[in-house]
């Protein structure tokens, strides 16, 4: 029989509450609105581990100035009922107070790999999220922590603070699930007008053509992000911030594909900034 899924915010009830699980613990850290990306790394941690705990926290500090934190949506008791469907044991929702008391000023940040791509696009979002992983990792003490490829770089992110802080966990990046049309999972999609979300797909198609081409034999990167870019062009409402192909590693750009290589974009349509990927093998 299984037991109801345990609810905890202080962090005294989540310490009494991980007491009760056996390990290995895996563990799915959200910010909410959840989507079937999500579950289905709630479903790969409640497959590989003997107890599951999922955590619903909307950061502040990977928030820019002009970035959407007010407008971001939530759902606290829907995003609760779809992780207890899910067989996840115990959920943590601490509040912003529990994770930034008064006076709050120490701060994880991971420099090279964070440079690039989103972190040039959005001065301090990593961070926010390397100190906010590191306190949800010490709060929760996870055997294996589950994040979705669709946030290439912040996986990446988090996989190098993991290995330099000697935290004992494994880092397992599940893949994107997309909707029909391709267009990526994301909380975000629900700002999309009815044009805008057909317009969207673009992204998909875009990364679909580059990485056809490189199954071709393209190995020129320059040519693999012309072609995602023309694909751009071609959808008047897409307004491309950045197109990329970079180490999958280091997201550095490279100039020829010789090892894996990650392409990736983040374009506008509207106010609503999308970002989507593509790993070369």
């Amino acid at each position: 029989m299984s037991r109801q899924m345990m609810i905890a915010t202080m962090l005294e009830e989540l310490a009494s509450s991980l007491r009760l699980l056996d390990h290995p613990l895996g563990f799915v850290p959200t910010m909410g609105y959840l989507h079937e990306g999500h579950l289905s790394l709630a479903r790969r941690a409640r497959e590989e581990c003997k107890s599951v705990a999922a955590s619903i926290f909307v950061n502040p500090t990977q928030f820019g100035p002009n970035e959407d934190l007010s407008k971001y949506p939530r759902d606290l008791k829907r995003d609760l009922g779809m992780l207890e469907e899910v067989g996840v044991d115990l959920v943590w929702t601490p509040t912003p107070e529990i994770m930034y008391p008064v006076g709050f000023q120490t701060w994880v940040e991971v420099q090279e790999v964070s440079q690039g791509l989103e972190g040039a696009q959005r001065a301090g979002h990593f961070r926010g999220v390397a100190t906010v992983v590191t306190k949800l990792f010490n709060a929760v003490r996870p055997d294996k922590a589950y994040f979705g490829q669709k946030d290439a770089q912040q996986a990446a992110v988090i996989r190098r603070m993991t290995e330099d802080l000697n935290f004992p966990i494994q880092i397992v990046v599940c893949p994107i699930i997309r909707e029909m049309d391709g267009l990526a999972m994301s909380s975000r999609n629900v700002y999309l007008d009815e044009k805008q979300r057909r317009a969207a797909s673009v992204l998909y198609r875009a990364l679909s053509e580059a990485k056809g081409a490189y199954d071709d034999g393209e190995k020129d990167a320059g040519k693999l992000r012309d072609i995602m870019k023309q694909t751009l062009a071609g959808e008047s409402l897409a307004q491309v911030q950045y197109v990329s192909c970079a180490d999958t590693e280091t997201l550095q750009e490279v100039d020829k594909v010789t090892g894996r290589a990650l392409l990736s974009m983040a374009v506008f349509f509207g106010k609503t900034r999308l970002i989507d990927n593509m790993v070369l093998e």
